[in-house]
């Protein structure tokens, strides 16, 4: 035991001796060169806050690592040998020779080694509660004066105090890097680092794509994500001199533990601990919105996830490619109505946004505002300036010179804009700050004066035009029109204002605005699906059918065609258009515009190439496509697709129809909620509601709106939960049944309770899973499906609980179990009309609405 007495522990040299003879775990924070850490040891911190040992996933690799000690589920934030596992149960952590530290597997070869490590005489390995892993000197008490730290090369996790950034000197750089899967810690392709140039700014990549970035520092936080300001007290920083760039994050709200995570599935999150219920708490995750995307709206377009669309132009400027606009790609952007006329342009002023890409600007931190202003207007390639920091009622200076990308419009927070347009461009009114060169009041009065004139000529010819088309229309609605199948546009305006019109049967429907949406020609989709020909027909509904179809651009599109004689399909339409037309989702089918001609009545919709997902889940030819990891990102999909629609989005909306078939897969095998045709739109203050006329699909409605006609967000929930069960098992839950039948949510909630959960599991995806994951899921399915609505989470409380490793669980009572009095085979896609039940005189309608 020579050494023993530069151990800095506090425990006899002999216990330790034994300790490591007997190969039981360290209950010390520090190893010396006389020591050797083997699989059953750990190293654990002063406080107990954090363990460093081996660990074991995916078989027989095995990893050294860090995590939380008391923490269930062992949260790991570290890994030394990420990309060099061991391959066995056998390695060996010491100090070598010259002082550096070393993993040895059985052979004693070494397999990893602490990187860019300074050679030590008499080092010291020690774990600090901060979570950093550091190789000091023995004899030195000055943590700042280490030979290596951990904290220097972090994995997927950012923990307070770490710094993410980069050593300008070195041009080493700290980033932080997902997992390849939840199972395999080493290096994936999603990961998150802090741009050095124009203003310290930080971007989530995935492989060479940019995917979101957090805003410049604006002196007090990241401009892009004012949200955290406002639901946490922050205390983080950046720090950026001639030698650094870095930003390091704090504890929130005087929690004691948080920590960045970069997600294998292309996110990063922010977490906090909630001492009082012992749990992890999602403070934070982007991207949550197709705002959150980076430069969704191409040059000089604007995003504003409160709008609808959510890209517009910046005022001053046109939509460049209004073909792909109107189907929802936006990457062209915008264009300038107005060409500028260097040194007599003025500036439209815009409030909270997101500031534009700072990678290539002009930086001046000791410039005022005005200086900045007239800096620009004379410089002919200026596009557009702003203060570097709101600190200190705003200071410095900012300039682009080229396209502005990736602008937001916030309802609070954000910054001002300073964006150069044509003086003609500008109003009056105060939206632009100031002539950009004498421009005199008479001619601008002028102007105004021509403007109006030339405004109410348009207003009276338009008039005139609508007044006699109607008339027109009115005279002749009985005649056989149309032969050649073009769409006149003022027949189109009208027939759109007529169909979203409000009417005595849906007097109980919220009160929409007139929507705008591209209207295509017959002709157009008849072209695009060959004539509806049976080699494109996607499938079959109660209400219509559905084609595939390409346009004469190459886009590829679904046609909902709604059938002419179903006489509940015009209601659908209308419905599906008024809830589906306002959101936006990645996890929500798009809808492109629709086709209103005659009798035709049309959606037009993304193509998803993998169809739906019943089409491939309940087929035991194609099931085993879907391993676990696909399984899995199905279901995280349709959570947070229905947190957007219950929580997120403008109108709160109830789906209602929640099924297999009504989840579409695209070419990855992204899950999108579609089929919006008997949705209900919420007001912001309504929780729930109740109909005597039920809609849906028998095994899918929750024991409340079967029963007695009551619906509301948990509801949805109880669908989702049967989703959830069918997705893990493979099997259809078969709906109603008499007493003396169970169906899926009975056999589930029976090998729950006999601790037998993993038989539910669907042996198509063999053992590509994750038992901890897919117990997580079940459990999960259980709470959802619970029979009081009350019991049942909120879609984002299920959000956090598939999410987190470490989520409290509550345990799941009772299933919702609901008879009725006549057993039916209730798989909809099997129904071709509607299909009516009555059950204590509530009208139960089945349907396929697909």
């Amino acid at each position: 035991m020579r050494g023993c007495n530069r151990l800095r522990i506090n425990f006899l040299c002999t216990f330790t001796f034994v300790a490591l003879f007997y190969n039981t775990a360290l209950s010390v924070n520090t190893l010396t060169a006389t020591q050797s850490l083997g699989m059953n040891q750990t190293l654990v911190s002063p406080e107990e806050v954090f363990e460093f040992g081996f660990f074991n996933r995916s078989g027989s690799r095995w990893y050294l690592g860090i995590w939380y000690k008391d923490m269930p589920g062992r949260i790991l934030v570290w890994v030394a040998n990420r990309d060099t596992p061991l391959q066995n149960s056998n390695g060996t952590l010491k100090i070598g020779d010259k002082g550096n530290l070393v993993l040895l597997d059985q052979t004693g070869n070494s397999i990893w080694s602490a990187p860019n490590q300074t050679i030590g005489i008499n080092p010291i390995l020690e774990l600090f509660d901060s979570g950093n892993l550091i190789l000091i000197e023995a004899n030195e008490k000055n943590t700042s004066n280490y030979l290596w730290q951990s904290f220097d090369y972090p994995t997927d996790c950012l923990l307070p105090g770490m710094k993410l950034g980069w050593n300008l000197d070195t041009g080493v750089e700290r980033r932080i890097t997902s997992w390849k899967s939840q199972d395999d810690p080493s290096s994936g392709d999603v990961y998150f680092s802090l741009e050095y140039r124009g203003i310290p700014d930080v971007f989530l990549w995935k492989g060479k794509e940019r995917i979101f970035r957090t805003g410049p520092w604006n002196g007090e936080r990241f401009g892009g994500v004012p949200v955290l300001n406002i639901i946490a007290v922050l205390n983080d920083k950046v720090v950026a001199d001639e030698h650094q760039v870095y930003y390091v994050p704090s504890s929130l709200n005087q929690s004691r533990f948080s920590r960045f995570i970069v997600n294998w599935t292309g996110e990063i999150e922010r977490y906090v601990w909630i001492e009082s219920s012992q749990t992890w708490n999602k403070l934070w995750f982007a991207p949550a919105g197709d705002c959150d995307h980076y430069g969704v709206c191409g040059p000089f377009g604007i995003c504003d996830s409160n709008g609808f669309p959510v890209c517009k132009c910046i005022e001053g400027f046109n939509v460049k490619n209004q073909q792909q606009w109107d189907l929802r790609n936006f990457s062209d952007g915008c264009a300038r109505k107005t060409g500028l006329e260097c040194g007599k342009d003025r500036f439209l002023h815009m409030t909270n946004v997101q500031l534009p890409d700072t990678t290539k600007v002009f930086l001046n931190s000791s410039m005022t505002l005005l200086e900045c202003q007239n800096m620009c207007l004379n410089n002919c390639s200026c596009t557009a300036y702003a203060n570097e920091k709101i600190t200190g009622g705003g200071t410095g200076c900012v300039m682009w010179f080229d396209n502005l990308l990736d602008v937001r419009q916030f309802s609070e927070g954000g910054q001002d804009l300073y964006v150069k347009l044509a003086a003609s461009d500008v109003d009056e009114s105060g939206t632009g700050t100031g002539s950009a060169g004498g421009s005199n009041k008479k001619k601008n009065v002028g102007k105004i004066a021509g403007i109006v004139v030339t405004v109410a000529i348009i207003i009276l010819g338009v008039t005139i035009f609508i007044l006699w088309k109607k008339r027109k229309l009115q005279s002749s609605s009985n005649e056989n029109t149309g032969q050649n199948g073009n769409f006149d546009r003022g027949e189109a305006t009208l027939l759109h204002e007529a169909i979203f019109s409000n009417n005595r049967d849906h007097s109980d429907e919220r009160k929409m605005d007139d929507l705008e949406l591209p209207l295509f020609d017959f002709s157009t989709i008849k072209e695009a699906t060959n004539y509806f020909s049976l080699a494109n027909k996607l499938g079959e509904g109660g209400f219509g059918s559905v084609y595939r179809g390409k346009l004469m651009n190459g886009q590829e599109i679904a046609v909902k065609r709604l059938s002419t004689n179903s006489g509940q399909g015009s209601e659908e339409f209308k419905n599906e258009v008024r809830s589906i037309a306002k959101v936006q989702h990645r996890n929500l089918v798009r809808l492109f515009g629709c086709c209103i001609e005659k009798d035709e009545k049309m959606l037009i919709l993304e193509y998803m190439e993998n169809n739906s997902l019943d089409s491939i889940l309940f087929d035991k030819a194609k099931s085993s496509q879907l391993d676990w990891p696909m399984r899995f990102n199905i279901i995280c999909g349709i959570a947070k697709g229905l947190v957007y629609l219950h929580h997120d989005s403008r109108f709160r909306i109830i789906h209602r129809d929640l099924k297999a078939s009504n989840i579409l897969l695209d070419g990855e095998m992204n899950p999108k909620i579609s089929d919006f045709g008997i949705a209900r739109i919420f007001g912001n203050d309504q929780t729930q509601a109740n109909t005597r006329r039920v809609v849906g699909t028998y095994g899918y409605m929750s024991p409340e709106y079967a029963m007695g006609g009551y619906f509301s967000v948990k509801s949805d929930v109880f669908s989702f939960g049967v989703l959830v069960l069918e997705i893990i098992s493979g099997k259809k839950n078969r709906g109603f049944y008499s007493s003396d039948d169970i169906n899926l949510l009975g056999h589930a909630w029976r090998i729950w309770k006999d601790e037998n959960a993993l038989e539910l599991i669907d042996s198509s995806f063999a053992d590509s899973y994750s038992v901890a994951e897919v117990l997580r899921c079940i459990h999960v399915g259980l709470i959802c499906v619970q029979e009081r609505a009350e019991d049942r989470p909120t879609m984002s409380s299920v959000v956090l609980m598939l999410n987190s490793e470490t989520a409290s669980l509550p345990q799941p009572k009772h299933p919702g179990f609901v008879l009725a009095r006549v057993p039916i085979d209730t798989d909809s896609s099997s129904v071709g009309q509607d299909e009516l039940h009555t059950i204590n005189q509530v009208t139960v309608t089945v349907v396929d609405s697909r």
